[in-house]
Parts: C-alpha cells; structure tokens; sequence
C-alpha cells in the first residue's frame, strides 16, 4: 500500500541544498551514503549540481519517472512543490517541512488547505513538520539522521520526531536493528492505521513499535489493530493522555473516564501492548526481537546470587507469570549436581563460586524440565569465574532449547560488556536489572495470552427502542439533555433492567398512600431536574418503616433541599421500595472522543469516586470483555462471597454490562449514564437498578 516510501526506484530531494548543515543537504547526503540503489535527483532551481549529481530546477525538468518526493522547502512553497508533483505523476511525497499545525492557527489553517490539495490529486503524504522514512532493508535513509541504523526486525513510527532523533541515537550506540524506521510528524494524511496495515505483513518486521500522541480515528484504530496483533506484536507508548481527555462532565463515570482510560481500553480489547516510558518500549522490543514468545505462564529463576532472585521472585508474583514448580527429577537432579548450601527449588541459586561446568549442567536440567517454558538467567559479576564463559552456556542451551524462551539479566557496567557481547551473539536480550528481565517475559506471554484468545462476537439482547426513542424525544421537547431520574429509570428497563417499585408523589397525603401501596420500608429520595447528585444535598430517606416516619421525611426532604438550593425545581418525591440485602455496584458509561462510548463499572454508592476500584472497556462488549471487568476491580472477591458470606449473582451483573453495551451501540446520542447503585443479589436472584441518571446529545 505504501510501497513508494519504502521501495521507491527514484527519489527527488526538493529543497536539497549545496550548503552544509542544512536539513535538504544533509537528506541528500544520507540517500547517497547509506547506499540507495535507485535514481536520485536534487532539486534546486539556483544550483547545477549538489553532492555531485545534476540538479534540476522542478521535478517536472527530470526526464524519468519520480516514485518518492522528499520536501524540504518554506511552508509558503510547498503549495506550489505539491502542483509541481501532481503535474509529474508523483503519488507519494515526505513533507519534512515545518509551519504548519504545530505552529498555531495560521500554520493549522494552512495544513487543512495542504490537506484538501494532496487528497484532491491523490498523493499520499507522510508529515508534514517530520523528521523523514528509513528501511534498513532497501538502504534507505530520507531522514537528516547523523547516522544510519544497523538492520533489523524491528519497525519504529513516532509523531515526535525529538523522539525519533533519540531514540535512533540511542540504538545506534547499542546495536538495535530496524528493518523500518519511520517519523509521521502532523499524521496530515498518513497515520497510525495506515503504518500497522502497511507493517502488518512485512516479512522484514517481526515487531511493531510506535510513540503516539493522539490517535484519529479511535475505531478504525481498534479494529486494524487487533487483525495485526494476532500475527505480531504491537508496543506503543501513548503520551499526553491525561491532559488531551480532560473536559466537565457530571456523572460518576464522566469523572473518571479520561482519556488515559480509553487509551488502555482500546489497547486492551485490540491486542496493544503498552510500554509506559521510552526506555521500557525497548525493553520489551529487544525480547521479541530476539526471543520466541513462552508457550506458558510458568518462568524459572537461575542465579548465582540469592539477592537478584528475589527481587524477580517478587515482580514474578505481580505479573501474570507464575514461578515454575520443578518435577521431582529435576529437584533431585539439582541435589546431586550443586553443593548442600545452594538453593535447588526455584529460584535456583547455584552459590556464587559456579563455574561454567556446573552452571550448565544444573541450567540444562531446568530447561529439561515440561513444567518449565520460560528461563531468566541471573549473574552478578564475581572476580573467580569469566562471565564470557557463563555466557556461552546461556547462548548455547538457549539454542539447543529453542522452544524455552531464555533471556538474561547479567548484572552490572564494564565488568560485564563482554559477557553481554557473547550474549548478543547468540542472540539473548540481556538486562542490567532483573525486574526488567521479568516485565520483559511478562510482556511476552501477555502476546501469547492475545494470540491464543479466540474472537468472540457481542451477544443480542432483546430491548425496546421504541420506548427509548419516546423518551429521548420527550425530554429534547422540554429542552432536558439531562434526563429526569423517572426518564433514565425507563430508558435502562426498556433493555431489561430489574427496578424497584416507584411513584412520584407531588405532596405528603400522597407520598403516605404510595408507601401503602408499595409496603415497608421504602426510600423517599427527591425528584429534580437540577439535581445530580441527592444524597450531597440530604435529598434521600432511607429505611422509613411507617406513615408518620414517611410524611414527616417528606417535608424534611422538600423543605432542606429548597434551603440548601435556592430556587431549585423539584417535581415531588419518589418514594420507592427498598431493596435489602446484596452489594451496591455501578454501571457507567461516557463517551470518548476518539473511541467512543466508554463503559464503566466498579464498586457503586457512595463509595465509586471514593475508592475508584472501576474498570472501563470500549463499547460494543463481548461477554469475555464483560467478565474481565468484573473480575478486574479488586473487590471482585466481595462478589465472589468473601469470609462465609454467600456468592452473589455475578452471572447477572456481566449481562448487564453487555446490555448497557448495547444500548448505547443501539443510542449512539448518550453522552453519559450511570445506574448507581445497581444492587448485586444473591446467586441466582439478579440485580436491581436502584437509581439511573443520563444526558443525550441535541437531536
């Protein structure tokens, strides 16, 4: 698909100048130095040649064809460089130039008008305001890099291009190999989607990694995303979240939904790893370039030193891996093979004088063993052995052992570069910290949890738009975005939601009769349209058990919240049965502006802002989805029953995730909803709605 800006058999430098140190001068530079095979021509309507080729005063003077414009001229020239391409039949262009949206209104006026000119004459465009494209593989270098990277596995995309110069510096100085090595700038017209599409089967990339800073079009993201990530691993580190998804909202949900939330979301349901600095990006990267990802959970610690195999035992226990139970073979193998003092139950802790002999027999008899898919080799630098020989072990068993992922974390600077050089010859990813090591192999088996997890599509609920749609349109008529509580309690029964038992009583004689009617105790809680949240004002009763307690609760409710909030509108009271027994939750939903509807659950009342134990997925949800929000917040064992009490209906709140799910598939207009509390029952009894709240968009 963007076959030109990876594979082009000629390239026109505009802008490329004669003088040093300049940007078009030092792109031409690294097109001719790094070795590019194909045709290069400079444009330059003031010179006769740069760098020793002919220029050319526009690329329409070149006789041959064009694949690949790189641009490096004035933001105000490049309208016309753009004509000038579309006139020579150039379909793909590199906009190094800068002044356009990052520079202020003017500049993002001005890339909307560059914007609507490249779609019009059909040329793809990577930038503007980027740092340029390389694929190791076609020795190709646009970028004004001070070198050029080693090949590799490896595919890089960032929308910083700061970044870009680091982090090629950085690999540079520790032999990181790229096979695509790509800066997007702006993301005008080519983005993220179009990067993973394009890398998704490169047979030259066995990783993708990426630096974004928004994201366009959240869905179209998710759904390319997770088709890639089923073949190959994705890393991206997302930076700004917290800030870009900041805005006033309302609801529970809406206070903690964000944007960092529907980063992770996405991420999650799409098959994303995410690295959270720069430094763990690469981290990861290293070991699924290197490495096989483990065909289980189960990882082995082996060292020479009791205090590094702690600490991974540690991050081991907090990651989803688990520490490897050896067979009985393999523990008396150890036994026979390692002096008394050492420790044979993993971590194996081989005792600090272990030389390269005993060192492998003890680690073939931990690789030997079918409990065992994963191996973290640990050497702390000791002055009576030569770490280069350990070295050799590790490289050697690893290959012999090719279906056990083995990475090391052989510790320390100096003394240990040459033990890691032999390292990189066999090719393990060594980590100067152990708890790296880990995170890297935990990151790992997260792919191969992804990849073995089959699709599932969101189950069908019967629910009653007609009633929905009665009550959107109600409330548009009266001018209310904010639903009445009476409004939102019928929107989430029309898709299948259990309420209690409720009237809205206008006057104290009649809230007594509604009381009556529905039997002890029951609730009196207050109806207004310009009131969210009740139980801040004292505008909820709970627990009235007769008539004088109900009519007197009344009064004290209208009067306190008429006091408390001056010219307030209050439609009555609602006096509702109270449900007794189970465990509040909350059902959410927001609405994110790059992925869409946002739900939410956690543990409901009072309690939701207080403790934020919640979990958010990205509309539609399947019923996987569902249960792993569940079991996600950690009061899930509340749920589950915890000390003697009885398991509640869990099955019932997991469909109801899904339902709210589809309901706001089926409304896309919902902005906000929350059903707090949704009361959990016993096993086998449901769940009940207690109070809903909900804002639409216009119509």
């Amino acid at each position: 698909m963007l076959e030109h800006f990876f594979q082009p058999k000629s390239i026109a430098v505009i802008g490329a100048a004669r003088e040093e140190h300049k940007i078009g001068h030092d792109i031409l530079k690294n097109i001719i130095g790094y070795g590019f095979s194909g045709k290069i021509y400079p444009i330059n309507p003031k010179a006769d040649s740069v760098l020793g080729l002919k220029a050319y005063p526009s690329v329409n003077a070149v006789a041959g064809g064009i694949d690949l414009a790189v641009i490096v001229v004035p933001a105000d020239l490049t309208f016309q460089v753009i004509d000038e391409c579309a006139r020579k039949g150039i379909d793909s262009a590199v906009i190094i130039t800068a002044g356009f949206k990052e520079s202020g209104s003017e500049g993002a006026a001005r890339e909307r008008e560059l914007l609507e000119r490249v779609h019009r004459y059909n040329i793809r465009t990577i930038g503007p305001n980027c740092f340029g494209v390389i694929n190791t593989h076609h020795r190709l270098n646009t970028t004004f890099s001070h070198g050029h990277p080693p090949a590799g596995n490896i595919a890089f995309f960032s929308q910083s291009g700061a970044v870009c110069t680091a982090i090629l510096d950085w690999a540079l100085t520790e032999h990181i190999g790229f096979s695509k090595f790509i800066s997007t700038g702006n993301n005008m017209d080519i983005n993220e989607v179009d990067l993973l599409k394009a890398l998704e089967d490169d047979p030259e990339t066995r990783v993708i990694l990426g630096y974004i800073e928004g994201i366009k079009d959240g869905r179209a993201f998710m759904e390319t995303a997770f088709r890639v990530t089923k073949k190959k691993p994705v890393i991206l580190i997302k930076a700004g979240s917290s800030v870009a998804g900041a805005r006033a909202v309302s609801s529970h949900t809406g206070s903690l939904a964000g944007s960092e939330n529907a980063v992770n979301a996405a991420f999650r349901q799409s098959g994303v790893l995410r690295a959270n600095s720069l430094q763990e990006l690469f981290v990861f990267a290293e070991a699924f370039s290197l490495r096989e990802i483990p065909q289980g959970p189960s990882v082995a610690l082996f060292t020479n030193a009791g205090g590094p195999g702690i600490l991974a035992s540690d991050v081991v226990e907090r990651s989803n891996l688990k520490m490897a139970s050896f067979s009985k073979e393999t523990i008396d193998g150890l036994r026979r093979c390692l002096p008394p003092i050492a420790s044979i139950y993993n971590p194996v802790d081989t005792i600090a004088d272990t030389g390269p002999e005993r060192y492998r027999t003890a680690l073939e008899l931990v690789l030997k063993d079918d409990n065992v898919h994963s191996v973290i080799t640990m050497l702390a630098p000791i002055a009576l052995i030569d770490e280069r020989d350990i070295a050799r072990v590790v490289g050697e068993l690893a290959g012999k052992y090719k279906r056990k992922t083995v990475v090391a974390s052989f510790l320390g600077g100096l003394t240990m570069k040459p033990a890691v050089d032999v390292l990189a010859g066999y090719g393990i990813p060594n980590y100067r910290f152990p708890e790296n090591a880990v995170r890297a192999v935990d990151m790992m088996y997260r792919q191969r949890q992804w990849t073995e997890k089959v699709r599932e599509e969101p189950e069908v609920f019967k629910g009653d738009r007609g009633a929905v749609s009665a009550v959107f349109s109600r409330a548009r008529e009266r001018g209310h975005l904010t639903l009445a509580e009476g409004d939102a309690r019928e929107v989430v029964a029309a898709y299948g939601f259990r309420l209690p038992k409720s009237v809205l009583a206008a006057a104290r004689s009649s809230a007594v009769e509604a009381a009556e009617e529905i039997g002890y105790p029951v609730v009196l809680k207050v109806a207004s349209p310009d009131i969210l949240h009740k139980s801040d004002i004292r505008g909820v009763r709970l627990g009235l058990e007769g008539p004088d307690e109900v009519g007197r609760a009344f009064e004290s409710v209208v009067e306190g919240v008429r006091r408390r909030v001056p010219g307030v509108h209050i439609d009555g009271v609602f006096v509702q049965e109270m449900v007794q027994g189970g465990r509040e939750v909350i059902l959410g939903v927001s609405h994110d502006a790059q992925f869409g509807h946002l739900i939410m659950f956690g543990l409901g009342g009072i309690y939701v802002e207080m403790l934020k134990d919640v979990s958010f997925r990205v509309a539609p949800l399947t019923k996987s989805d569902a249960w792993e929000m569940v079991k996600e917040i950690r009061s899930y064992p509340l749920l589950k029953g915890a000390r003697g009490e009885g398991a509640l209906d869990v099955d019932a709140v997991v469909e109801g995730i899904q339902r709210i799910s589809q309901l706001v598939v089926d409304f896309p207009e919902i902005l906000e909803l929350d059903i707090n509390p949704l009361v959990v029952l016993p096993h086998g009894s449901g769940v009940v709605a207690i109070d809903a709240r909900a804002t639409i968009a216009p119509g």
